[in-house]
C-alpha cells in the first residue's frame, strides 16, 4: 500500500483570485472535447462549422456545470444544501454528479438545437465518443481534491487517505482509467466505422451504464448515503441502470434504422 500524495488542491493563488485543480482538470475535459469532435467532425465529414462546434460545446459547458451541481446536490447531499443553500455554488470544493452533468447537457443540447435546427441525434452522435475525455480528467480532479475514496482492501496498490488508517482501493483512479481511457477508446473506434443514427449515442450510454455499475463495486459509497436496498447496491449503480436499459433500446432500434452515417 502506499500514503496518498499530500496534494494542494489550489493550483494557483493570486491572492483575490484562486485556481484550483479541479477547475483545471474540467478545463482540460473541455478542450480535449472540443479537440476531439472538430477532429471526428473533419475527418468523417459532419458537415459542421468550427464556429457551430464551439457554440456547442458553450452551451454543453453551461449544461454539465450546472446540471453537475444540481444534480449531486440533488442525488447526493440534499441535507447539507438545506443547511447551507450556497452549498450549490461551491464547486471548487468538489461535487458534481456525472448523472446531473448528462441531465444538464442534454437539456442544453435540446436548447442549442431548437435555436439552429441541427438534428438532436446527429449532434449527441458527434459528441458522445469525446466525452469520457472530459470524465476521466474530472475523475482525476477527484483524486487530486482526496475524493471518492475507495472500500477497505489488501491490495498492494492500495491507498491509506489523510486522516485514515486503513488501506482503500484509490478508486477515483479506477474511474478515470475505465470511464476515460478505456471509453474512449471504444467510442473512437465503435464511430469510426459507418453506424445507424443514433447508435452511437446508445453505445455511450450502455458503455457507460455497465462501466460505472462495475466501478462502484470498488468505491466507498458516501457515509450519508450508504447501501440502498439491497444492501450491495450503490446510488450510482442505481442511477447508471436506466442509463443501461435506455442504451441498450436505442441500440436495438438504431440497427432498424436503414440510414446509416458516419
Amino acid at each position: 500500500m502506499w500514503n496518498y500524495p499530500i496534494l494542494d488542491p489550489v493550483a494557483l493563488d493570486l491572492g483575490l483570485i484562486t485556481v484550483h485543480w479541479y477547475a483545471i482538470s474540467y478545463l482540460v475535459g473541455i478542450a480535449l472535447v472540443w479537440w476531439t469532435v472538430i477532429i471526428r467532425n473533419r475527418s468523417y465529414g459532419h458537415g459542421w462549422t468550427k464556429d457551430t462546434i464551439s457554440d456547442l460545446i458553450t452551451y454543453a459547458v453551461f449544461g454539465v456545470v450546472c446540471g453537475g451541481r444540481i444534480g449531486y446536490i440533488l442525488f447526493y447531499d440534499f441535507q447539507q444544501f438545506i443547511a447551507d443553500p450556497l452549498t450549490l455554488v461551491k464547486i471548487w470544493q468538489g461535487g458534481m454528479s456525472f448523472h446531473g452533468g448528462l441531465l444538464g447537457v442534454l437539456l442544453a443540447t435540446v436548447l442549442y438545437v431548437r435555436r439552429t435546427e441541427k438534428n438532436f441525434i446527429d449532434t449527441m452522435d458527434l459528441i458522445a465518443p469525446s466525452v469520457p475525455l472530459a470524465l476521466g480528467c474530472g475523475r482525476i480532479g477527484n483524486f487530486i481534491n482526496a475524493e471518492l475514496p475507495g472500500r477497505v482492501t489488501e491490495v498492494p496498490w492500495g491507498v491509506v487517505y489523510p486522516g485514515e488508517m486503513l488501506s482503500r482501493h484509490p478508486s477515483s483512479l479506477y474511474q478515470a482509467f475505465m470511464e476515460g481511457v478505456v471509453l474512449f477508446s471504444i467510442m473512437w473506434l465503435y464511430a469510426a466505422a459507418d453506424r445507424p443514427r443514433m447508435a452511437v449515442s446508445g453505445m455511450f450510454l450502455l458503455g457507460y451504464g455497465l462501466i460505472r455499475c462495475f466501478t462502484e463495486l470498488f468505491r466507498q459509497p458516501d457515509a450519508h448515503i450508504g447501501f440502498l436496498v439491497p444492501a450491495w447496491l450503490t446510488l450510482g449503480q442505481l442511477l447508471s441502470l436506466p442509463m443501461i436499459l435506455i442504451g441498450l433500446s436505442m441500440l436495438v432500434i438504431s440497427y432498424h434504422n436503414v440510414n446509416y452515417q458516419k
